[in-house]
């Protein structure tokens, strides 16, 4: 395709609320009838409204998303499609609107030291962190520290931290895995091809037997740039209850503890020569 092709190329014209409504069906593998009688309407009208000989109102739509446990964002797009305008609102975390958000997202990261501790949206890109986050990411090729910062690229890459993990087949393995089961529940196509990236990414196999950990969960073991020690975190996700905004329902705060003594006690180490 040349470039006067790609100028010229009008853009796809939005999906219609019934091809919404069917994919979401799809997602959910849900019929027809299962839907109308989870959203109490006839199976009738449903089958009108997906096939345009019905006009939902704003309520049904909002009923019927919320049945299909639509994200907020998707809910948004269902609305657009059937010509109303979205419910739920979206704004950057540094606007004005936000600024509460934004001090509690601080507190949270800085109460976190010396342990790493991150803020990330919906896409996996990075928001916030704290300093010992960012300490981990010394050695990085540049590029992929530049804005916006995938986190899940980064981790991946092989100019990344992919060289640093000591059980990169393992932790790359629950990476992706992840990544799918978000990718699936919330329709994002940036997701889909993220996954792509990610998976085409070289790497040593995943075990082909699931190990067992003491903590009964995969840590992410991370050398030290220069050193031969290992790290060894396990993580807890933090997401904020009943969001009604897009921006809110898709920050998700990634805090990292230490999953050996050995790996507690260099962190408190190196806090204290930070403060001294």
């Amino acid at each position: 395709m040349t470039q006067a092709d790609t100028l010229t190329q009008s853009p796809s014209p939005p999906a219609g609320v019934g091809t919404v409504l069917r994919e979401w069906r799809g997602r959910r593998r849900m019929s027809q009838l299962d839907l109308a009688l989870d959203a109490e309407i006839s199976a009738r009208h449903l089958s009108f409204v997906e096939s345009g000989r019905s006009s939902p109102s704003r309520d049904l739509l909002l009923r019927l998303a919320e049945r299909l446990s639509m994200p907020l964002r998707a809910q948004n797009r269902l609305l657009l499609s059937a010509g109303y305008a979205p419910v739920h609102p979206e704004a950057a975390l540094d606007a004005p609107e936000l600024t509460e958000i934004r001090q509690t997202v601080e507190t949270i990261l800085t109460g976190h030291m010396p342990f790493p501790a991150i803020a990330v949206d919906g896409q996996w890109t990075l928001l916030q962190a704290n300093a010992a986050a960012t300490a981990l990411f010394e050695g990085i090729d540049p590029i992929l520290l530049a804005p916006p910062l995938n986190v899940l690229r980064l981790s991946l890459h092989p100019q990344g931290l992919a060289p640093r993990i000591a059980n990169l087949g393992e932790w790359r393995h629950h990476v992706l895995e992840r990544l799918r089961v978000q990718m699936e529940g919330s329709g994002d196509p940036f997701l889909a091809e993220l996954h792509a990236e990610l998976s085409a990414y070289s790497a040593p196999p995943a075990p082909k037997e699931n190990r067992t950990h003491p903590l009964l969960a995969v840590p992410l073991e991370l050398r030290m740039p220069g050193s031969d020690r290992v790290l060894r975190f396990i993580s807890t996700t933090t997401v904020f209850s009943a969001a009604t905004s897009v921006t809110l329902s898709e920050l998700a705060l990634e805090c990292f503890y230490p999953a050996d003594a050995e790996t507690r006690a260099a962190l408190m180490k190196s806090q204290e020569r930070s403060a001294s």
